[in-house]
């Protein structure tokens, strides 16, 4: 070690991530336990009961008082503690477990007494045991502050006397729990309450950190089979070297592997005068790429490799991957050693000398021999069954002299450049054909940054074969990119489309829309939100013995009537796309996939899920993606042009004895003068007259024309509009019949007002089909402009709903089924 020449960043204290996972799930347990005490109170008392009766038979083998084991254990174990941080000269950790103990104590007490002042019945009773004949809230200070000094005191498996000391606590805290002294929930509110305060006292203050540094680096790459004479740490240290230092003359290659992950990269130089790389994992940052990859799993469709769990593992799974690349003939740096040491893991790697990273390199050093160089690589990994997964322009070296990879037979091209493949941290061996798409799209995405989408596509062409590029159009996407990539790509807008644009005029064959490849999104997460907190609403202001009634008193056969009539409205969405496509459609086929629509509404947005349909459904008859567009956003408005001037017929020859009736003239001619006043303001201001003409623009230059040569077909618009009308007059008499079936009327110009506005206010928000906000403002405009009360009013939507679109699920999927056999889908 004295003859080892260390340059290093300072060890300081690490805000471990483990730490704050923990406390998140602390504070989360004590949530449960406070719900599950009120809640579930049943369940916990007993529990306490099953428990508790094994108090005579414990007091019998119990020489001492239960108050007096309990003080014991709160005495021992944190002398016990303290006295081995005492020895290890770990003055300032002792000082911590002190403090994080008195804070537990405190914590505790203050709970307890706001239990007491603040809780509810059922909580204070949950939390109660009883003393001296009265019950009182109990949280065992004590015992909180013992858990609080022992999580602070650090890992078990860091402290021999730790062991011993959280068994002696769990043995008193099930003491305690058996003869009574606290309860079920008081039991698991001390150990979250002392776990909470010790935590949160590590994380904000810091542990000492026991990654691998200085003696114990150098004894782990002396495991590793080498005699290091020199370890120079890359980032933030090897920048202050001086210029004619032999390892800061070539550092290009190692720092770029620094920006590729998180790990320590140490630039080694050993006793024989090799220059060697070591590539550092730390045990505290795996938590981090753990939650990393487990919310990528969760969140994204196949995207995410195979998952690792300890620091053990992802080494291993490192060397594996990189070994296997270098045996397939990759040039890559070859694996030399690996070992542990602390909670460290060493990877020592060979230099790349004189490499340079791709995202080093200017624009015209990019010649066609070096990117056809870069695809030979990833063909010949792909070929042995390994997949990269994370292609950035940091991992793809460039070797201008021909020393960094030795073996460059077959990679030259007739160039002097060798590119070479490095950072396989997320890589796979056996890799999925999933796999090998992703790299192909990874590495034509970066390539295409730099040198853009045509030369990136031909320089691909000429090394892959077609069908490796054939499939990847539908993962050209930005979440299918490293991070890196993706904001490159975001500061290039358009070019994902320009890449699938000369891939089809390469491969006309290639399939290039866009795969869903996000399970959920934070438009997924609000609309389940809001559905959640409408249906709160609904359940929380209607009165259920109300609605027990009204369906006791309902009539049965008035539900399958609208049952019925929701569907035939299948029947009307086929009429309206068979006027409007610009191919000929059998009527029936049509039905159905206007059916199984209604099986995808359950996932998508209010009329999202019948447009993707119907696109979809028109591509697969041959039909353009610009003119299936059209037909489509035709199809949609003329669908909202039929109900608005429905709306104003029925308005017109309705309105005697309806509930408009009872409004001003001069009221109803307000509220619209005041709509079109709002409308024209808005418009004034260029911001929403920009962002109209953006949104509206692409919609009517697409459908425009369309609709030119539909209006001379008068055939066909004749049955679009008729398709139309038969759509809305079927959920009209649907939710009519609904109306029926609980002896309740409205005039037809009520029953359309209330349906088509509150329909439509219910869509604004994106929640799949409606779901939740589309109830509430059915059920607020019954109740407010048809008059019905609220439990009625409820039963009405609830019955209408689950007929037009929960009944209609199990036919949609029937629908999508037999169309996905029959290749129309």
């Amino acid at each position: 070690m004295a003859d080892v020449d260390i340059v290093d960043a300072p060890t300081a204290r690490v805000h471990h991530p483990a730490d704050l996972v923990g406390l998140t799930l602390s504070v989360l347990g004590i949530a449960a336990v406070l719900l599950l005490s009120v809640y579930a109170q049943g369940t916990t008392e007993g529990l306490q009961e099953d428990v508790q009766g094994f108090d005579t038979l414990l007091r019998r083998i119990l020489f001492l008082p239960v108050a007096v084991l309990e003080g014991l254990i709160t005495l021992v174990a944190p002398v016990a503690v303290l006295t081995e941080l005492a020895l290890r000269r770990l003055p300032r950790q002792a000082f911590e477990a002190i403090g994080a103990a008195v804070a537990g104590t405190l914590l505790a007490l203050l709970t307890a007494w706001l239990v007491t002042t603040f809780g509810s019945d059922d909580l204070r009773l949950a939390l109660s045991v009883i003393s001296r004949g009265q019950r009182v809230v109990t949280i065992p200070a004590l015992l909180v502050g013992t858990v609080a000094l022992l999580t602070a005191a650090g890992a078990r498996s860091r402290r021999r006397t730790l062991p011993a000391s959280w068994n002696l606590l769990w043995i008193g805290l099930g003491v305690a729990l058996v003869t009574g002294l606290v309860s079920l929930p008081g039991a698991l509110l001390t150990v979250l309450l002392g776990r909470l305060t010790g935590l949160a006292v590590r994380y904000v203050s810091g542990v000492q950190s026991e990654r691998a540094y200085g003696p114990a680096l150098v004894a782990g790459v002396q495991r590793a089979g080498f005699q290091p004479a020199r370890l120079v740490r890359v980032q933030d240290v090897a920048s202050d070297l001086p210029q004619q230092d032999s390892v800061a003359r070539d550092l290009a290659a190692t720092v770029a592997l620094t920006r590729t992950s998180d790990h320590r990269v140490y630039a080694m130089t050993t006793s024989q005068g090799k220059r060697l790389d070591v590539v550092v994992l730390d045990g505290d940052r795996q938590v981090v790429g753990l939650l990393t990859r487990l919310w990528r799993s969760l969140r994204l469709r196949g995207l995410e490799g195979r998952g690792v769990v300890s620091l053990r593992q992802a080494a291993e799974r490192t060397a594996l991957v990189s070994h296997a690349a270098y045996a397939a003939g990759v040039c890559t740096p070859q694996l030399l050693g690996i070992a542990e040491s602390d909670d460290s893991m060493l990877l020592v790697q060979d230099h790349a000398r004189d490499a340079v990273p791709l995202s080093a390199l200017p624009v015209e050093a990019l010649t066609d021999d070096l990117l056809e160089a870069v695809w030979a690589q990833l063909r010949t990994a792909h070929a042995a069954g390994v997949a990269h997964r994370s292609l950035t322009a940091d991992v793809v070296l460039v070797d201008v002299t021909g020393r960094a990879c030795p073996r460059r037979d077959g990679h030259r091209h007739g160039s002097q450049s060798v590119a070479l493949l490095t950072g396989w941290e997320s890589g796979d061996v056996a890799c999925s054909d999933l796999a090998r798409r992703i790299d192909v799209s990874q590495l034509l995405a970066l390539l295409a940054v730099r040198v853009g989408a045509e030369r990136a596509v031909a320089s691909a062409t000429r090394v892959l074969p077609d069908a490796d590029l054939a499939t990847i159009g539908p993962l050209l996407q930005a979440i299918a990119l490293p991070p890196t990539t993706r904001e490159e790509v975001r500061r290039h807008r358009g070019l994902l489309q320009e890449v699938r644009e000369a891939l089809l005029a390469r491969l006309p064959e290639a399939d290039v829309q866009p795969e869903r490849l996000v399970r959920f999104g934070a438009r997924t997460v609000v609309t389940i939100s809001l559905a959640i907190a409408a249906a709160i609403v609904v359940l929380t202001t209607i009165q259920i013995d109300e609605i027990t009634a009204a369906f006791e008193r309902a009539e049965p056969w008035w539900a399958g009537v609208a049952f019925l009539l929701g569907v035939v409205a299948f029947l009307g969405g086929a009429m309206a796309l068979v006027a409007f496509a610009p191919v000929r459609l059998p009527l029936w086929r049509t039905t159905l996939v206007q059916a199984a629509a209604a099986f995808i509404s359950l996932l998508a947005p209010a009329g999202v899920g019948p447009a993707a349909f119907n696109l979809r459904y028109l591509a697969r008859r041959g039909v353009s993606y610009p003119l299936a567009v059209a037909s489509v956003g035709l199809t949609q408005l003329s669908q909202f042009v039929t109900t608005i001037a429905l709306l104003l017929v029925l308005s017109l020859v309705s309105v005697e004895g309806s509930a408009l009736q009872q409004l001003p003239p001069t009221t109803v001619l307000l509220a619209l003068l005041i709509v079109i006043a709002t409308l024209a303001a808005a418009l004034v201001v260029p911001q929403v007259r920009v962002w109209a003409v953006r949104r509206l623009g692409p919609v009517w230059r697409q459908t425009w024309p369309r609709l030119v040569q539909m209006l001379g077909q008068p055939k066909r618009f004749a049955l679009a509009v008729a398709g139309n009308l038969v759509v809305t007059l079927s959920y009209l008499g649907a939710f009519w019949a609904s109306l029926q079936a609980f002896g309740q009327s409205l005039s037809l110009i009520d029953l359309a007002l209330i349906y088509l506005v509150a329909n439509a206010a219910g869509a604004v928000v994106p929640s799949p089909g409606g779901l939740g906000t589309v109830e509430l403002a059915l059920t607020a405009a019954l109740t407010s402009v048809g008059g019905i009360s609220a439990g009625v009013a409820a039963s009405v939507v609830f019955l209408f709903r689950a007929l037009t679109f929960w009944g209609r699920i199990p036919l949609g999927w029937v629908a999508m089924r037999v169309l996905q056999r029959r290749g129309d889908l």
